[in-house]
């Protein structure tokens, strides 16, 4: 259990430490690999302990056959990204690709159809790869174009829409790949169905000044995912991120939803996950 250095009065006289707890969601398109297919890592992160799990693209397997493994394991499903179309031909979504808005829709049904049937509450809407033969305000106008009809489709299924800028050297190609632009169309949008997903890993690769930016951005942020960077691994393996300060000022700007621990581990999964308790989180 997590205490901030907030005071909230309990009485007249007494004063009552408020309680942060913060807990980790296994990320099942980076963790247990070793475990085999998808359904395994279901079943190798209950058995580590975990008591909610997210993943990148759940798509391959029925979602009547995911559904009853989340019954079996008892874990919840805190996030799924949206359909990204053929991967192996580069395609990770198509929130912002100008000419693809009815194959956008088509992939945000499918979407919604699994986050329903895994009782999951939020979709990480992928904006694209870059195109070619448009310019940035061809991508722009058209991501915020297609994030209204999400918003409305969302909202209809009480279903949290998140949009994640994520390092072109992760990436490359990637449309959204600054905090500029994901923040400015959700300010422009302003829905409670529209928010940030801030993983600190990206934040670290991008921008840097993750203090400031966790402090400056907290507040339209849906969802929290970590990794070390470079090399994203565990937290606690050498890199340029300090997760014990990291945590602490998640704890300092009031966050205790789910911390997605989507890293690489280096080593056995298992063997990764003692960062969990020493930085006073919980499964």
């Amino acid at each position: 259990i997590c205490i901030s250095a907030e005071w909230r009065v309990k009485s007249n006289s007494l004063y009552f430490p408020v309680v942060r707890i913060m807990r980790v969601c296994a990320n099942l398109s980076f963790m247990f690999a070793e475990s085999g297919g998808l359904v395994e890592r279901y079943k190798a992160a209950a058995e580590a302990g975990f008591k909610a799990v997210e993943c990148a693209f759940p798509y391959s397997v029925p979602s009547e056959e995911l559904s009853q493994i989340l019954s079996t394991t008892v874990v919840q499903q805190v996030l799924v990204n949206s359909e990204p179309g053929d991967t192996t031909k580069g395609e990770l979504g198509f929130a912002a690709l100008p000419g693809r808005e009815e194959r956008f829709k088509e992939s945000l049904e499918t979407s919604i159809k699994y986050a329903k049937a895994l009782n999951c509450s939020k979709i990480h809407v992928m904006s694209g790869r870059k195109s070619a033969e448009h310019r940035e305000e061809a991508h722009i106008k058209t991501l915020e174009s297609n994030l209204r009809y999400a918003v409305e489709r969302f909202s209809a299924e009480n279903i949290t829409g998140l949009i994640e800028p994520i390092n072109p050297v992760s990436i490359p190609g990637y449309f959204l790949n600054n905090y500029e632009t994901a923040v400015n169309i959700i300010e422009k949008i302003n829905s409670p169905n529209l928010r940030l997903q801030l993983d600190i890993f990206h934040l670290q690769m991008i921008c840097g000044n993750v203090a400031n930016n966790i402090a400056q951005h907290i507040g339209m942020t849906g969802h929290i995912q970590i990794a070390q960077a470079p090399h994203r691994h565990q937290p606690t393996t050498p890199g340029e991120l300090d997760y014990a300060y990291v945590f602490d000022k998640l704890r300092e700007a009031g966050y205790d939803g789910w911390i997605g621990a989507e890293y690489a581990p280096a080593g056995p999964t298992v063997d990764s996950l003692d960062w969990i308790n020493k930085f006073g989180l919980e499964y």
